[in-house]
């Protein structure tokens, strides 16, 4: 997918959790709809990719992924208030070079030796 796809799809996603969240701190309401299905999107004019997340009637989550910088970033929404806070930041690039961490066996690497073994 081309960049310019990319940053309109995140363009989107920006625009539709703002629209939840204004509605959802509105006193009134003609009618509540259900947000459309939850998909990464990237921003227009970057490369940030963001994942909509619902928590339900608590609220949402945004998850943040800047793939240049490999940073991600998650923000929780509070729906009645319309208070966004970040939980959470964290560089991923030395995560990234991991080749298994925290798996059950066989691991990665016990896998790629019985295949060599062949």
């Amino acid at each position: 997918m081309n960049r310019m796809a990319l940053g309109t799809l995140l363009g989107l996603g920006l625009v539709t959790a703002a629209i939840a969240v204004a509605e959802q701190g509105s006193d009134v309401y003609a009618q509540h709809t259900t947000p459309a299905a939850p998909g990464p999107a990237v921003a227009a004019g970057s490369e940030l990719i963001v994942v909509p997340t619902s928590l339900g009637e608590k609220g949402q989550m945004l998850t943040v992924v800047d793939p240049r910088q490999r940073v991600l970033s998650v923000y929780h929404i509070d729906l009645s208030t319309g208070k966004i806070s970040l939980k959470s930041v964290r560089n991923i690039q030395w995560d990234l070079q991991m080749a298994d961490f925290n798996n059950a066996e066989p691991t990665p690497r016990q896998i790629q030796s019985q295949l060599e073994q062949r």
